[in-house]
């Protein structure tokens, strides 16, 4: 069990900011099937539905850090759309392979659009949003550098944060393990899979982050298939 006891320093091969290719397309064709089966999808749309309730306006500005493939973008857009919430959305990638790839899939969504940046560059972020959205993003940071992100950003999002992460579990470590060993042919998948659930996050390492960061309000809730949804501003 010592593994599960501290939050994992290893790297993950999605950390590489230049990988690119068919190894990378059947990445996150994986992934995004692995989300939508187990899902941890609804984790988000939960975030989103309690900040705009709480926040009525006319319509919406919502930063999506961290984007990857643009699939939570998509069904935040979606949803929107269904609900009748009028929004602007923005996908923000340091990855340009990245970021090209989520830009051929959504090039019909009007209201998204995308950009190549890094979270830790002094000019990040510039405008100011309505809502920052991380979904499997956080996990990739040690707890100091997230922290000075969560700080930097605190000011940039008028109503507020949505995070969505992983359980740092044996479970959960165990099962995606067996799953992408049988089920996945993608070298990434195989191995960064079961790493970022050790990168992932118990309740106390939330509470000690987010003291850290400043923020008035935060909500810390667990949510299937071992994800957390973590609400602040």
């Amino acid at each position: 069990m010592g593994k599960f006891t501290h939050r994992s320093t290893s790297k993950e091969i999605m950390d590489d900011l230049k990988v690119g290719g068919e190894e990378l397309e059947q990445t996150l064709k994986e992934l995004r099937t692995i989300n939508r089966l187990l899902g941890g999808n609804h984790v988000t749309i939960a975030g989103m539905k309690n900040l705009i309730k709480s926040n009525p306006k006319e319509d919406y500005t919502i930063a999506d850090i961290g984007c990857g493939g643009g699939d939570m973008l998509q069904i935040i857009a979606d949803w929107a759309y269904r609900k009748e919430i009028p929004c602007a959305l923005i996908g923000i990638d340091a990855n340009e392979n990245i970021i090209s790839l989520a830009q051929k899939k959504l090039y019909d969504y009007p209201n998204i659009r995308f950009q190549v940046a890094n979270v830790f560059d002094k000019d990040f972020l510039h405008e100011p949003v309505d809502i920052i959205n991380f979904t499997l993003f956080t996990h990739h940071f040690t707890d100091e550098e997230l922290i000075s992100l969560l700080r930097t950003l605190k000011d940039k999002a008028k109503l507020g944060l949505v995070i969505n992460d992983l359980h740092r579990h044996p479970l959960a470590y165990y099962s995606i393990k067996l799953l992408t060993r049988f089920f996945s042919k993608s070298e990434m998948v195989k191995n960064d899979g079961p790493i970022s659930v050790l990168r992932g996050f118990k309740k106390s390492d939330w509470e000690k982050i987010l003291n850290k960061s400043g923020f008035d309000h935060v909500e810390i809730s667990w949510n299937w298939a071992f994800r957390w949804k973590v609400l602040a501003y």
